[in-house]
């Protein structure tokens, strides 16, 4: 795990061992995959079809909206950071919830956040059917406030997406990123904001614009990229790169005794990682466990659908990039470096 991480007030270990006794207390070994499973009747054709339910918020990137007093974007982080978990287990997204809550409401600031949670859907192609917005004046402070999303998708159980599906030589297949998306913002404040003083105003020449709206891009929704390859059964496996970076996140979507080999240099890293590497004087271990390096999905594909799964892709305008492949071995995740002569 990342100490830069854990010096920044997130320990991420401490919440696997959470998961753990989550595990024990309930009896549900699933627990801990993208999304949670809850198989229905089968229907009288045969098919056994499987709920498959995400539930995410935003963490602190709500604190730099609420600093720069943008708050029209980031309910599309809210929706993508369910969804993005539901594609990742092989369903399709079909309809959502949110709950907000406040110190204070401020209807014009709660209808930009709302604007924002039906902008994902629109993008997921899923339906808003409800929600909560809750004002506690005791628990917030005036200006603050919280998000949870709840999302609920459905796939016949025999195309759920699996670590076990995984076998050695099979091929990565990155997604592009939209930048940090919503993770590590913990980290990304302590190095801004904390040990610099930086305004959300700065602008600095590697990126082009100020910090707020490099860091209120809003994660990237992958429901049209991903699910015409879940409809032909293209993909063995696929990671949503969230908290715990390429390294955890990629681990999830293996079985083991299996490593995903990532070729360093094979795709684009966003100018806001390196810089923060910098400023913050991370480790390369500090990033590669942070951080998405430019990588919001990675997609496990066997080799012989390979060109089918590339071609969907360009059919979609989603760009992407042949990362790696996956080896026998451990640790689940490794970097291998580019050669030169």
């Amino acid at each position: 795990m990342s100490d830069a991480y854990k010096k920044a007030g997130v320990d991420i270990n401490a919440g696997y061992q959470v998961l753990k006794t989550v595990k024990q207390m309930s009896g549900n070994a699933q627990l801990g995959a993208f999304g949670g499973l809850f198989p229905l009747q089968p229907d009288q054709v045969g098919n056994h079809p499987v709920l498959v339910a995400g539930t995410d918020g935003v963490g602190t990137k709500l604190l730099v909206a609420i600093a720069a007093n943008r708050h029209d974007t980031i309910g599309i982080d809210l929706v993508a950071m369910c969804v993005n978990d539901i594609l990742a287990q092989g369903a399709v997204p079909q309809f959502f919830l949110d709950y907000l809550g406040l110190g204070h409401t401020d209807q014009a600031r709660v209808k930009a956040i709302l604007a924002g949670v039906v902008a994902g859907c629109e993008q997921a192609h899923t339906t808003l059917i409800g929600g909560e917005t809750a004002e506690m004046p005791d628990m917030y402070g005036s200006n603050h406030y919280d998000l949870a999303g709840f999302a609920v998708g459905v796939a016949n159980a025999s195309d759920l997406l699996k670590p076990e599906n995984v076998a050695a030589g099979d091929v990565l297949i990155g997604l592009p990123s939209n930048g940090l998306h919503s993770n590590g913002f913990s980290l990304v404040r302590d190095i801004l904001f904390k040990q610099h003083d930086f305004a959300l105003t700065h602008v600095f020449d590697e990126l082009g614009h100020d910090l707020q709206t490099e860091l209120l891009r809003p994660t990237k929704i992958y429901v049209d990229s991903v699910v015409p390859l879940l409809h032909q059964h293209l993909l063995a496996s696929v990671a949503h790169i969230t908290g715990g970076g390429l390294i955890e996140n990629v681990a999830r979507a293996l079985p083991a005794k299996l490593t995903a080999e990532f070729n360093v240099g094979s795709w684009p890293v966003p100018p806001i990682m390196p810089l923060l590497a910098r400023l913050g004087q991370l480790t390369t271990a500090d990033v590669r466990s942070t951080f998405n390096l430019g990588l919001g999905m990675v997609l496990i594909v066997h080799p012989q659908d390979l060109a089918a799964v590339a071609a969907t892709l360009k059919a979609q305008n989603q760009a992407f990039y042949q990362v790696g492949t996956v080896q026998m071995g451990a640790p689940a995740v490794t970097f291998k470096e580019a050669q030169h002569d």
